[in-house]
């Protein structure tokens, strides 16, 4: 069997648009943390309280390690680099935050919280499995 131009074309046309969706997605879920970390930076005290009300030591060094991974982590998934390891890193952060902060699942509003949050785990976990794709920096490095 051969290929025609026209297959050639279908096979391109369909390796743009998953370089395009994978790069969708992974705006789309670095979004959340991107946000989530400013928000952090703008009103750091009433996060501070937010962790202590938890129980969790050290809350403005807790804070600080918060802000890292989602600015830092949220940026690099954005431009696909280290992709993998940084998808898995923040889907581990979002089961530890799921865990610590939404555990109380017979309040409807931690109920939803909780499961959002597994939910972005299992989505960065398609990145660790799939890569960040053709428009990516770890593209450009491979």
């Amino acid at each position: 069997m051969t290929h025609s131009i026209a297959g050639s074309s279908t096979t391109h046309n369909a390796t743009a648009a998953s370089a395009s969706t994978a790069l969708a997605g992974r705006v789309l879920l670095s979004a959340i943390f991107i946000l989530s970390g400013l928000s952090k930076v703008s009103a750091p005290a009433g996060m501070i309280g937010y962790i202590e009300s938890v129980g969790l030591p050290f809350p403005a060094l807790a804070l600080t390690l918060a802000i890292l991974i989602e600015l830092v982590g949220g940026i690099a998934l954005v431009l696909g680099y280290r992709t993998r390891l940084v998808a898995a890193g923040l889907a581990l952060f979002s089961v530890v935050t799921a865990l610590a902060f939404h555990h109380q699942l017979g309040d409807q509003n931690q109920f939803i919280h909780f499961f959002k949050n597994l939910a972005m785990a299992g989505g960065l976990l398609q990145v660790v499995a799939f890569g960040g794709g053709r428009f990516s920096l770890d593209a450009r490095r491979g």
